[in-house]
């Protein structure tokens, strides 16, 4: 089972591309996805990689943590999963008339 990894304080100029020739070096990389703003298309400076093995994950987390990328250091971890707010379904919980 691969690992996800969360990757923050990403330039706005890099690319999932980008991302994924960043993470190669520490083993197969199975996607890398730059989240993007849904109206403006524009980086929101934060991503994911998903690696092959759990020991290319670790290698990518102890690598990656903390390296200087394009003037930014790097935050790396295991993403976490999503944390449910109230069983909303994700509404956000508008106007209630």
């Amino acid at each position: 089972m691969g690992k996800k990894l969360y990757v923050g304080n990403l330039a706005y100029s890099v690319t999932s591309e980008v991302l994924e020739q960043m993470f190669l070096e520490f083993g197969t990389v199975v996607s890398a996805q730059v989240i993007q703003d849904r109206d403006t298309g524009r980086s929101k400076g934060f991503g994911f990689v998903e690696m092959q093995a759990d020991d290319a994950a670790q290698r990518a987390i102890s690598g990656m943590h903390e390296k200087e990328f394009d003037g930014r250091p790097l935050t790396v971890n295991e993403a976490k999963p999503r944390e449910s707010s109230g069983g909303r379904g994700g509404s956000g919980g508008g106007r209630r008339y």
